[in-house]
């Protein structure tokens, strides 16, 4: 009868190498596809001490337009022509239960071109305006800065 060789020692620990291969790919692929799931323009917005957070224009049904710095108009992510405007907003809002539309503007946009936006949403017949800004990052030990009709 001929003696067979032992088996090696069976080890109870957990081979982690496949998983950190799939955690390593998982972790490029939302690398890549997480800037591509951006669904509006991305400007430079005006900063303001006392922004009020809206959540609601982060939803993907939001109506959320932008002014770019050169004048351009986005509706969501689409460019659309300045007088198309009214008709774009009145056609979105129709069958909406949320009116609110949000602006967004470019810190460097024409005040003219902004102006012109907002009158055209308010000729579309909305009344709720949400103007999107960004809150002013505060650096520690300095005052807030007071309006020139507050001051003495």
């Amino acid at each position: 009868m001929a003696l067979k060789g032992k088996s090696p020692q069976e080890t109870s620990e957990i081979n982690v190498t496949p998983l950190v291969d799939v955690m390593l790919v998982l972790l490029i692929i939302f690398m890549v596809i997480t800037p591509l799931l951006q669904h509006d323009v991305s400007v430079d917005m005006v900063k303001s001490q006392n922004a009020i957070a809206m959540e609601d224009a982060n939803k993907t049904n939001a109506a959320v337009l932008s002014v770019t710095r050169d004048g351009k108009i986005y509706f969501g992510s689409s460019l659309i022509n300045a007088d198309d405007v009214t008709k774009r907003v009145k056609d979105r809002l129709e069958n909406n239960l949320n009116k609110t539309v949000y602006l967004k503007s470019d810190t460097r946009a024409k005040y003219g071109d902004v102006t012109d936006v907002v009158d055209d949403i308010r000729a579309a017949g909305v009344e709720d305006l949400g103007l999107l800004t960004e809150q002013v990052e505060r650096q520690p030990g300095v005052p807030p800065a007071v309006p020139m009709s507050a001051a003495p």
